[in-house]
């Protein structure tokens, strides 16, 4: 501390240490409004407030915790009162020796002080250099985490050095601060993805950065590897919008994978046709030599030598990159203009009609439109009161790529028809001919028009990725109206008890296998296909599935299956609401889920409209609430939720402030009725209000009769059935929050026995009140939890986290506090 030193700063008026000792005293008896009012009062009588708060802060330890302490509600408080009296501000050496003594509590000082601080002595006017040299201070210290904050809050990035500054932070997966300390620099932002990507390179030994870090505090090796990182540039590309190509030894694995990936499809799973292997490989690998290099040692693997030498001639690689077989192999064949001949069997055909669902329409009913006029004829049918459509999209397979899927193809099935509607044709007629505006007009016609029934599954991910395509479209999933998303009508089939074959044929599963044995073992169906098989007695063709929906013309395969996949969604619908109890769903399905909006907060997968929800992303969904996550799980977490119902909280702050950032973010105004408004133990909001002296009774009566359970009661009173009980949680002072309960509570207590059990069975847990509580003079009352039973009363903690939260509670006046 520099107290003598520096105390000649303050020659008259009231000593700021004395002022410490009666704001810690009533700050101890939570007497909030006498404590503003002796904080502004006591900065009145100091000579020069500035310093005074640096004395009291040397002077006392207790803002160095966690949570909001006196040391912070005195800042706060400066930091307010300034803005009242601002000539009490400080310049020149004055100031600088001000700051000085600052920077040395900001060492040591919380995430939520250094913002006052920082404000009240003016720490972006001070010098760069000796700010840079304090921070360089505390990294060789090790305090890798208080440099980088302290380098954001100060604005010092630019300065420094970035793979100095991130690599420490990285080794403790503390990626959320590496995010906040790259992200208003995009120079920056560039810089870290090629040092990360230069450490995923082949060959290069990560242990070469952790060696450098061995004493590391909170070191976590575990989350330091080529996959962790690989998922960081990714998310990092995303989030900054920074094109990938800076980072090609990451976007290399990611191919690589990508090819694996095919090849299990093709040959192993052989749920992949030649067409559409041969294409998504031609696309992943291009011109890339290692790549190409790669594909001709799994093409040995998996077929032969002659295939690989057909594809080496296909990429027109050099003889000195192929091995010995291949180029002997590359010898003897002849020049030819296709490298596979794609054939099957001529029984194939008969064989997928017997298996599959089958379009029900003739071939001349579906309709691929590329032009606005020839869009029109569509509208003028779709967009009729009463209408019944079923929607799906189509889009070409990202394997895991950078930024969100383009539509390439909207289907739009009515009874006896199926458009096609070529979504990359006419967005490029729209750009040449200045009509923009028009198909996303009558897109949004159709969604919120309520007198049209919309099908879907998955619409809300479907909704989302033709946002992504078409800027215009960006709210069309809020303003939805008749809509069914039979994913939601799924799920609630699979929890029935009712017995699926009751409303579908039985499938023959062993004729199917039979039938396939070329194609190898049979994938179990999943999503949409398996919905159509419960349904309708045979599963959707999913072959095509991952085609190239980009590539034109399409083929006849990808046609019939683009319709087929939204015609289903019409005879599913029309086979519900002819039986729905044989499905083991409502009557009333149709009543229930036509006029209003059955959009809900999912994410479509890229590769498979089959989702696999995590836990957190199910409770989310079915009831409405949001997921607070950090780090590498809020990218899977964001996905399987709407968008704004995931937020990523910064996990290098403290509790306290994180829950601070929560309720700022969401503009949650908290009201003293808000504090403790929930059980801490079960979350419930209804408590039952019972008087000292009754509560004095339980307690006594169950001391009488140890061990004694279930004899206990609260019986419901007759005369009274719909009386509600008052129920409360802790107060400080003269502010005591009530609420009152929405269901029928007891407006008496009959003690029966030893326990006290709710009507709902529910054993109040009288027990667990300490002795002494009951001879209180100030309490009055005690609130009993009415689904665990828990008992609270008034007491201190209510008015700490009165406190902790000041700056975002809102009260009806200071007289609340």
């Amino acid at each position: 501390m520099n107290q003598d030193s520096d105390s000649s700063d303050q020659p008259t008026g009231q000593d700021p240490l004395l002022l410490l000792k009666t704001l810690q005293l009533l700050w101890t008896k939570k007497e909030m409004k006498k404590l503003k009012e002796e904080i502004r009062r006591g900065f009145a009588g100091l000579e020069d407030p500035l310093a005074g708060l640096l004395d009291m802060l040397e002077s006392s330890s207790d803002w160095k915790g966690k949570g909001h302490s006196l040391g912070y509600y005195i800042t706060t408080e400066l930091q307010l009162w300034i803005k009242e009296h601002p000539a009490v501000q400080q310049s020149g050496i004055k100031l600088k020796k001000l700051q000085a003594r600052v920077l040395r509590i900001l060492a040591q000082c919380p995430a939520n002080l250094l913002d006052p601080l920082i404000s009240i002595y003016q720490l972006h006017t001070a010098d760069r250099n000796y700010l840079l040299g304090h921070v360089s201070h505390l990294y060789h210290k090790g305090d890798y985490k208080e440099a980088a904050i302290l380098s954001i809050k100060l604005k010092l990035q630019p300065d420094q050095d970035v793979e100095k500054m991130c690599t420490p932070l990285l080794l403790q997966d503390k990626t959320n601060l590496v995010e906040d300390y790259v992200g208003e620099y995009p120079e920056l932002q560039s810089k870290l993805l090629q040092i990360l990507d230069t450490w995923c390179e082949p060959g290069f030994n990560i242990r070469d950065i952790t060696r450098q870090y061995q004493g590391l505090s909170r070191y976590k090796p575990d989350k330091f590897n080529r996959k962790m990182l690989s998922k960081l540039v990714f998310r990092l590309l995303d989030r900054f919008n920074v094109d990938p190509a800076l980072c090609p030894n990451v976007i290399n694995q990611r191919h690589l994978r990508t090819l694996n990936y095919l090849f299990y499809k093709r040959f192993v799973e052989k749920t992949m046709t030649q067409e559409n292997w041969t294409d998504h490989v031609q696309s992943t690998v291009g011109e890339n030599r290692w790549l190409q290099g790669h594909l001709i040692q799994l093409l040995i693997s998996y077929c032969d030598l002659k295939t690989a030498a057909r594809w080496a001639q296909r990429c027109n690689l050099p003889k000195e990159m192929l091995p010995y077989g291949v180029a002997d192999e590359l010898q003897k064949l002849q020049i030819q203009e296709r490298v596979e001949e794609a054939t099957k069997a001529d029984n194939y055909e008969e064989s997928k009609k017997k298996d599959y669902y089958q379009l029900p329409i003739p071939r001349a009913n579906i309709h691929f439109l590329q032009t606005w006029e020839e869009t029109l004829q569509c509208w003028e049918k779709v967009l009729r009161p009463g209408q019944v459509v079923g929607i799906d999209m189509e889009w070409r397979p990202s394997f895991g790529m950078v930024g969100k899927p383009r539509v390439s193809l909207l289907q739009i099935a009515l009874n006896d028809e199926v458009f096609l509607l070529d979504l990359p044709r006419l967005l490029e007629h729209a750009e040449t001919e200045g009509g923009k505006e028009k198909l996303p007009h009558f897109i949004q016609m159709l969604y919120s028009d309520a007198a049209i029934t919309k099908l879907g599954y998955g619409m809300s991910g479907d909704l989302s990725s033709l946002a992504a395509t078409w800027p215009a479209l960006k709210d069309t999933d809020k303003q939805a109206q008749g809509v069914v998303d039979l994913l939601t009508v799924d799920k609630q089939l699979q929890k029935s008890s009712i017995d699926w074959k009751k409303g579908s044929r039985k499938v023959d599963v062993l004729s199917l296998e039979q039938s396939n044995e070329d194609r190898g073992f049979r994938q179990p169906e999943k999503g949409l296909s398996l919905l159509v098989q419960h349904v309708l007695g045979k599963p959707l063709d999913k072959t095509e599935q991952l085609s190239n929906w980009e590539k034109r013309p399409l083929r006849e395969e990808q046609i019939l299956y683009a319709a087929s996949d939204a015609y289903c969604l019409l005879e599913i619908y029309e086979k519900l609401c002819k039986d729905p109890a044989s499905f083991g769903l409502s009557s009333d399905l149709t009543a229930s889920l036509v006029g209003k909006s059955s959009i809900k907060p999912t994410a479509k997968k890229q590769l498979n409209k089959q989702e696999v929800l995590s836990p957190s992303g199910q409770i989310a969904r079915q009831e409405g609430r949001v997921i607070l996550t950090s780090g590498l799980p809020y990218q899977t977490l964001q996905s399987q939720v709407a968008e704004g119902r995931c937020f990523s909280v910064n996990c290098s702050e403290k509790a306290k402030e994180q829950a601070l950032q929560v309720l700022k973010h969401f503009n949650v105004q908290v009201s003293l009725a808000d504090i403790f408004s929930r059980c801490q133990v079960c979350n419930c909001d209804k408590y039952l209000k019972v008087s000292r002296e009754r509560m004095r009774q339980l307690v006594e009566g169950s001391r009488q009769a140890p061990g004694h359970s279930g004899a206990g009661c609260l019986v419901r009173s007759k005369e009274k059935p719909s009386q509600s009980c008052d129920a409360a949680m802790p107060a400080c002072n003269a502010a005591q929050p009530s609420y009152t309960l929405h269901s029928e509570w007891p407006e008496g207590l009959d003690q029966c026995g030893a326990s006290m059990v709710l009507a709902g069975g529910t054993v109040l847990q009288v027990a667990a009140i300490p002795p002494g509580v009951l001879d209180k003079p100030e309490l009055t009352d005690f609130y009993c939890c009415t689904r665990c039973g828990k008992v609270f009363w008034e007491g201190s903690h209510f008015g700490r986290v009165v406190s902790q939260f000041q700056d975002v509670l809102v009260t009806a006046g200071d007289e609340h506090l």
